[in-house]
């Protein structure tokens, strides 16, 4: 769910990159080797035929293959965008966007992240939800309209700004 190109690129911020670099090492180093144990100390009961404790362990042990797998080959493909890839007047991928509710004149702030590092609670929004594909290409001082389910709601873009964390 990461923002692919047609070209089978994966676009990330440096976060969601090292996010994804994190993980992978994790799940070499120590998620291997747990599985590994339980593996084996199951191994050590004898008839595999009812044993669940074996067969709970494989399944898990590809489960961690198959992460590993995905996340290489998302490692691989990865171009990682920053914040020198624009002049900052237009929304992209890894910047902050600072938005009037028109009407209400509220303004809220957030972050346009991949996936990878989306959690609306911080106010990290994916580049593919409905909000993000709105605002993307927009510049200062343009207003965009999305469709919720109570009805429809415009925004004014009043800042565009560089991602310090």
């Amino acid at each position: 769910m990461e923002n692919k190109r047609n070209d089978g690129r994966v676009i990330l911020t440096r976060e969601g990159y090292k996010k994804l670099e994190e993980e992978l090492k994790y799940l070499k180093s120590v998620k291997r080797k747990e599985v590994a144990e339980k593996i084996s100390h199951a191994l050590s009961f004898g008839d595999l035929s009812e044993n669940a404790e074996y067969e709970a362990a494989k399944n898990e042990q590809a489960f961690v293959e198959g992460r590993i797998l995905t996340l290489e080959e998302k490692l691989q493909k990865a171009v990682v965008v920053g914040e020198e890839e624009s002049n900052g007047e237009r929304i992209h991928l890894g910047v902050k966007v600072v938005l009037e509710k028109l009407g209400s004149g509220n303004q809220v702030e957030y972050a346009i992240v991949d996936s990878v590092e989306a959690d609306p609670s911080q106010r990290k929004i994916s580049f593919e939800s409905p909000l993000a594909q709105a605002l993307l290409g927009k510049k200062q001082g343009e207003e965009v309209e999305i469709k919720v389910p109570a009805g429809l709601t415009r925004y004014r873009v009043v800042a565009i700004q560089k991602r310090e964390d």
